[in-house]
């Protein structure tokens, strides 16, 4: 009987693996739509395609793959159309070819040179899978061992552990205003998590021998979640590299998943900035807050802050290279501090161009792209009282736009630009500047220009 059991098991296990999602051959466009896209729309319906950034709320462009066999017949229509994949399939083989990470092995010794075997910056070469990503941090954690800890949110739908890191300077533990970073709310942006991972590793590794980086380090307490949406993130690698939402079946339907990003408890009820249809890429759930993610992430708020001011939250996000800011649920509410929170967001972009040359474009979340409700920024800034509550999306933008799927040999060029950005932000908090920036441009920089670039879902 058990001989059976185990092999229905094993054939269980072989179909949900044949099942995996193939893209090869399909044909990526970005279709210019800003005066007819009603019409587009109904010429699309007929079509066998994947909507590559879930186009609800957009009324300027869609961003599809179609698959071989449709390719002819979607061309023949004569739209204005910008091939940005010739085959997505092939796109995603090479994202996917993951490199082994090495571990590397020692203890961390404080003595007089106080040496530390911080993780190798090789890791950002490449993506890695779930379990790897889990190891790094264990690494960052064994280097900095009195001043961090790995702490767990809570669980995913699927029993995972949102797992974080958290980590101080001299003052101990919990002693500061906190800086609270997470990623990965929607499974197929992968860029996301490297970069958060660039972050806690320069702020770590910078502690020991640059006196800028101690500061940043003594003056807060940081915390940092790479994966809010586990589930979903480990689909992606096994079954649907696109797949978006959480991992959480819902009664009535088989449309499986949740929008993460619209699911938060504030403002969640208002309309035109998602869906209560299951089987959209914007289902907003059947009440705020119901998906164990989000709760978890909730209840991880709430208890940070009763005890710490929430100085600093940022949601990393992909594609389109923009910096977000409060609020998203009406284009006409902006932040008390709006005008601060511009300057300091404009000032960030530009020191974001100065490495690379990467154009970040920057304001509201609603009048900058549309409206979206329930979103962690707004639930940040609007109900748990953060000075500044940003949502990054990071590359690609539009030139040379591959959408989710960012080549692994930018991955550290994507972090040290970003780095560069964060590192002036949380340096203008430092020495206390932020009041300079109601009446000038701070630290001497000229403002970004703003760059115009088409529009993702966050």
């Amino acid at each position: 009987m058990k001989a059976i059991f185990y092999l229905l098991l094993s054939w269980l296990f072989a179909l949900i693996v044949a099942e995996r999602v193939s893209y090869d051959g399909y044909k990526a466009f970005h279709i210019e739509a800003s005066e007819n896209i009603k019409q587009i729309r109904d010429q699309l319906s007929t079509f066998d395609f994947v909507s590559l950034g879930c186009e609800e709320g957009h009324s300027d462009h869609l961003d599809i793959a179609i698959p071989p066999q449709s390719i002819s017949e979607f061309e023949a229509l004569g739209l204005q159309a910008t091939v940005i994949s010739d085959d997505l399939g092939a796109d995603f083989a090479i994202e996917g070819a993951f490199e082994p990470y090495i571990r590397k092995k020692g203890t961390s010794l404080k003595s007089e040179e106080f040496v530390i075997p911080m993780p190798d910056l090789s890791w950002f070469n490449t993506y890695h899978n779930y379990s790897e990503h889990l190891g790094f941090f264990e690494d960052l954690n064994a280097a900095f061992p009195t001043n961090s800890e790995i702490f767990t949110a809570g669980k995913s739908y699927q029993g995972r552990d949102i797992y974080g890191i958290h980590f101080w300077g001299k003052a101990g533990k919990g002693q500061k205003p906190a800086i609270y970073f997470h990623a990965t709310v929607h499974a197929r942006e992968w860029i996301a998590a490297p970069v958060q991972e660039y972050l806690a590793w320069q702020l770590i590794s910078g502690y020991l021998n640059e006196y800028e980086i101690r500061k940043l380090v003594d003056k807060y307490d940081f915390y940092m979640i790479p994966f809010v949406n586990p589930d979903g993130f480990v689909y992606t690698q096994s079954t649907d590299r696109l797949w978006r939402k959480n991992r959480q079946p819902r009664k009535g339907t088989t449309c499986v998943g949740t929008d993460g990003n619209r699911n938060w408890p504030y403002k969640w009820e208002v309309e035109g900035g998602s869906s209560t249809e299951p089987c959209s890429e914007i289902y907003k759930g059947k009440a705020p807050g119901d998906t164990p993610e989000i709760k978890a992430i909730v209840d991880f708020t709430k208890n940070l802050t009763e005890s710490n001011e929430l100085k600093l939250f940022i949601d990393f996000h992909s594609y389109g290279q923009y910096i977000l800011l409060p609020y998203g649920y009406d284009c006409d509410a902006v932040a008390s501090n709006n005008k601060t929170q511009m300057k300091l967001a404009g000032n960030m972009a530009h020191h974001i161009s100065k490495i690379n040359g990467t154009q970040y474009t920057y304001g509201s979340s609603c009048s900058t792209l549309y409206p979206s409700t329930g979103t962690s920024p707004d639930y940040m800034a609007g109900k748990a009282g953060a000075e500044f509550a940003w949502t990054i999306e990071l590359r690609p933008g539009w030139n040379g736009f591959n959408g989710f799927v960012l080549p692994p040999q930018d991955i550290l060029s994507t972090a040290q630009e970003v780095w560069e950005g964060i590192k002036y932000v949380l340096e203008t908090m430092w020495i206390n500047s932020i009041a300079s920036l109601q009446t000038g441009t701070a630290m001497g920089d000229e403002l970004n220009p703003q760059v115009e670039f088409w529009r993702p879902v966050v």
